[in-house]
């Protein structure tokens, strides 16, 4: 399919008039540029029953903060399942603002709380700072159910790009654990730092996220060079079985399209059902940039679709 008109607008306007690549910026400038750009093209917020600030206390003093959306559709005394969502931006941009529209739709279009979490980025906090919020967002989510309004046996891991590789990584983690994630929730994940598939290639200039910029994102996150270790590059673990029900989505004009499809692929071939959902005709990100891209709409709610019926309650 060609590539949609939303798309060659979006392209035609950021390499038309000059627009800085993120290479070229410091991680601060980065973020600025980040952040306009999701809160210029993501369609208006819907109502949601609630939103909370969640400050999951540390040990040492310090707190991870998270916002907390409870879907439209619940009443303050229901239990529900619950997404702990991680941002993507490549470990290095983005925050719980930026994606609050996306959270908003999530709860709303699958009936689930929805859990967004502000890990810490890189360069300041490199790997594997993320992915040590992450599994302590999901004990302190565990441990703290009661209060959320959640039930502990339906919790899913999700998240988009860098926050999709945050969730499966936990995930692979915390196999055989008393509690396990039900399902992951994964909208175009980072699963290999180093790829030699097509697509990398073919969509690596001219598409968005270009080469500079995952060269980028990957030397701000793994300063020491540790791209082989599955815990930054999933697709390298020994082996993905015994990991929860998935569902992946991918973008067709993203260099990673390959990259998540042949994840998907070797997730049915170890045993883990999976159902893989290409969005063709558009760019890596274009989820949350609902205003520009119609197609964001159908993804997500095929993505709270599959959400709701792996969470849905026993009986």
């Amino acid at each position: 399919m060609p590539l949609s008109p939303a798309a060659r607008s979006l392209l035609d306007m950021a390499y038309r008039v000059g627009a800085p690549r993120f290479q070229d910026l410091s991680p601060e400038q980065a973020r600025h540029s980040f952040q306009k750009l999701q809160f210029a093209f993501r369609p208006d917020a819907p109502a949601v029953a609630s939103t909370t600030e969640v400050p999951m206390a540390r040990a040492d003093g310090s707190a991870l903060l998270a916002r907390l959306y409870r879907p439209l559709s619940s009443q303050p005394q229901d239990v529900l399942p619950l997404l702990i969502y991680f941002h993507g931006g490549g470990w290095c941009v983005g925050d719980v603002a930026s994606y609050d529209v996306l959270c908003r739709q999530l709860a709303n279009a699958s009936c689930c709380a929805v859990l967004s979490v502000d890990y810490r980025l890189a360069p300041e906090h490199p790997f594997p700072a993320a992915l040590e919020d992450a599994a302590f967002a999901f004990d302190w989510a565990i441990t703290h159910a009661d209060l959320l309004g959640v039930d502990v046996k339906r919790i899913a891991l999700g998240g988009d790009s860098a926050g999709g590789n945050l969730s499966i990584v936990t995930a692979l983690s915390l196999r055989a654990a008393p509690i396990e994630p039900r399902f992951l929730l994964l909208l175009y994940p980072s699963t290999e730092i180093n790829s030699t598939r097509a697509s990398r290639q073919r969509y690596g200039e001219g598409y968005f996220l270009d080469f500079g910029t995952l060269q980028w994102f990957f030397e701000h996150y793994l300063p020491a060079g540790q791209s082989e270790d599955w815990r930054a590059s999933p697709m390298r673990a020994a082996s993905l079985a015994g990991l929860p029900p998935a569902f992946v989505l991918s973008a067709e004009f993203d260099p990673l399209v390959d990259d998540c499809a042949a994840f998907a692929q070797r997730l049915h071939a170890q045993g883990v059902d999976v159902e893989y959902v290409q969005i063709d005709g558009v760019l890596h990100g274009f989820i949350t940039l609902g205003k520009l891209f119609p197609q964001a709409e159908q993804a997500i709610q095929a993505a709270a679709a599959a959400l709701a019926r792996a969470l849905a309650a026993p009986g």
